[in-house]
């Protein structure tokens, strides 16, 4: 799987589940009632927290996992007792 691809299937739950933070946290930055001062700086924080794990996942998740995806290939083709780095073609045995 190609680093485009591993992003983009792993984006929509990211941005699903940033997206449910940040509008359960709404009623934090709207509320106008007694005390909420105290509360809205609860809200920036909650929202600059979301929106920097949201950048870290998006970048660091597809990472990850073409890094285990490496790991996996190199530890079968071990256990095959060949490695596959597509360099073209096997010689025959009359080469």
């Amino acid at each position: 799987m190609r680093f485009f691809e591993a992003c983009m299937l792993r984006f929509r739950p990211i941005l699903m589940t940033t997206m449910a933070a940040l509008l359960g946290a709404l009623p934090l930055a709207l509320g106008t009632g007694m005390g909420y001062e105290l509360r809205r700086p609860l809200w920036y924080h909650d929202c600059g927290g979301t929106d920097l794990e949201s950048v870290a996942h998006v970048y660091t998740t597809p990472v990850v996992y073409l890094a285990f995806d490496r790991l996996r290939l190199r530890m079968q083709g071990k256990q095959q007792g060949v490695l596959d780095h597509g360099t073209g073609p096997v010689p025959s045995a009359a080469d």
